[in-house]
C-alpha cells in the first residue's frame, strides 16, 4: 500500500492529540458521545435514512442546542476551522426559523425560540445564522446569511443567501477564523465542493468577544408559529486554522489511513532498528 505524507499529515490534524483538543468529526450521528444535547434537539433518522442531528423538529415553539462537551481553551491568536452540512425539511406554515452555528461559554444554553433561533440572550458568543424568515426590524428577508454577536440576532454584517434556506435540499458551510489576523470567513454551498471565496466575512476578536478561557462549540435553532426540521448530517471541527475542502471522510477513508498509520509506525520502529523508510 503506498500511503502519502499528505494524505498522513491531512489525518493527523483531524485527530485529536490531547485532552484539551476539540477537533471533531461526525460522519452521522448515530454516536452523540462528545455532544451535549439541550431542549428540544434529539437525534432523528431523516427522510433519505441517515442519522442527523434534529436541533428542532418540525412543531411550533420549539428551541434546541447541542454542544462539544470538551472546551476549546482559548490563548494567544487562537483559531478554528470548521464545515457541515444541514438541511432544513418537512415545513410547516412556510418553514422557520433557521439554525445558528455558536461558539459561547456554555455547554448548556439554550436560548429564545422562534426569531431567537436558540441563539437570542445567549451571551458572549459569537453565531452564524442560517435564516429562512424575516422578523422586522432586524431581518432583510426571509432567506439570509449573518454573523451575529452576544445573543443579539439583528445580523451584522449579513447577505441574502443565494440559495433557498428551507428548499429541503443539503447544503454545506465551512467558516474559518485566522486568530493571527482576526479574519472570520463564511463559505457557502449547494454541494460539498468548497467555494473559492467567502461569502461573508468581518474582523472580530473572538476571545475578546467570549471573554472566558474555555467555550464550547455548537448549533442552536427555533420554531414559531411556523416550522421546519433543522438536521445537521454531518460536522467536522478542527480546533485551528486549517480550511477543510469537501466532505467529512467516509469511514471506510478512515480506515485505510488509519491502516496507513500503522504501516508507517512499523515502519519507523524498523528504521530505528537499522531498517529503511521509503514513502511513496
Amino acid at each position: 500500500m503506498k500511503i502519502s505524507m499528505a494524505a498522513i499529515a491531512a489525518v493527523a490534524a483531524l485527530l485529536p492529540v490531547s485532552a484539551q483538543a476539540a477537533t471533531l468529526v461526525y460522519n452521522d450521528f448515530s454516536n452523540t458521545s462528545g455532544l451535549k444535547i439541550n431542549g428540544n434537539s434529539a437525534t432523528a433518522t431523516d427522510g433519505s435514512g441517515r442519522k442527523v442531528l434534529r436541533v428542532t423538529p418540525s412543531a411550533p415553539n420549539q428551541s434546541g442546542s447541542v454542544f462539544s462537551t470538551t472546551p476549546i481553551t482559548f490563548s494567544a491568536n487562537y483559531s478554528f476551522s470548521t464545515r457541515f452540512t444541514f438541511n432544513f425539511n418537512a415545513q410547516g406554515n412556510g418553514g422557520a426559523d433557521g439554525l445558528v452555528f455558536v461558539i459561547q461559554p456554555n455547554a448548556n444554553d439554550v436560548g429564545a425560540l422562534g426569531g431567537g433561533i436558540g441563539y437570542q440572550g445567549i451571551g458572549n458568543s459569537i453565531g452564524i445564522e442560517f435564516d429562512s424568515w424575516y422578523n422586522s426590524p432586524y431581518d432583510p428577508n426571509e432567506n439570509h446569511v449573518g454573523i451575529n454577536f452576544n445573543g443579539n440576532i439583528a445580523s451584522a454584517p449579513v447577505i441574502t443567501s443565494p440559495f433557498l434556506l428551507d428548499s429541503g435540499q443539503d447544503f454545506t458551510a465551512w467558516i474559518d477564523y485566522n486568530g493571527a489576523t482576526q479574519s472570520l470567513e463564511v463559505r457557502f454551498a449547494n454541494s460539498d465542493s468548497r467555494p473559492a471565496t467567502a461569502l461573508l466575512s468581518t474582523n472580530v476578536d473572538l476571545a475578546g468577544v467570549v471573554g472566558n478561557p474555555n467555550a464550547f462549540v455548537g448549533f442552536t435553532s427555533g420554531t414559531g408559529a411556523a416550522q421546519a426540521n433543522h438536521d445537521v448530517i454531518n460536522w467536522e471541527f478542527r480546533d485551528t486554522f486549517a480550511p477543510i475542502g469537501g466532505a467529512v471522510p467516509e469511514p471506510a477513508t478512515w480506515a485505510m489511513l488509519i491502516l496507513g498509520f500503522g504501516i508507517l509506525g512499523g515502519a519507523m520502529r524498523r528504521r530505528a532498528a537499522g531498517g529503511t523508510l521509503t514513502l511513496a
